[in-house]
């Protein structure tokens, strides 16, 4: 067998299908509270704004607005990458927090350059974390035109957005 070629069972003696499952579930939920949290925070952010009178001001003041809630969802995104390393070192895959994080990154972005490889025991690991960051992603997509419309909204209230 060509290394990297697996058989039907190999690896899931150790820990079962059901574990990495399981786990890779609990990181997900982690996750939409993160984001859960983010959406909140921009929320409350743009209340603020909009009730200072600074929404839809002037065009360096949406700038600001906009590139703050771009760094509130980066932060979110930062942070379920490391639920994901953290959960990669506690399944014993990885020494070291950077590699894990560095691991979490690649498969949380879709990235996959395939450097690194998980056990064949946690490799559904890998794909349901991608799921996960695919997911996210969305969400913050979601976000930041959100933030943007009700910027236009309050800059045109006559535009339809």
């Amino acid at each position: 067998m060509s290394q990297g070629a697996l058989s039907g069972n190999e690896g899931l003696t150790s820990v079962g299908l059901a574990v990495p499952l399981f786990f890779g579930i609990i990181a997900t939920i982690g996750t939409i509270v993160t984001h859960g949290l983010a959406v909140l925070a921009i929320l409350h952010f743009m209340r603020q704004q909009t009730a200072r009178g600074r929404t839809g001001a002037m065009f360096w003041t949406d700038l600001c607005i906009v590139t703050t809630a771009a760094l509130i969802t980066v932060v979110a995104h930062l942070t379920d990458i490391g639920v994901w390393a953290v959960l990669f070192l506690l399944s014993g895959e990885f020494g070291t927090f950077g590699t894990a994080v560095y691991h979490s990154a690649v498969n949380y972005t879709t990235l996959g350059y395939g450097d690194l490889v998980m056990s064949p025991a946690w490799r559904l690991l890998g794909p349901i974390e991608a799921m996960d960051g695919l997911l996210m992603f969305g969400i913050t997509t979601a976000m930041l035109f959100g933030v943007i419309r009700w910027i236009i909204r309050t800059r045109y209230p006559d535009a339809r957005v």
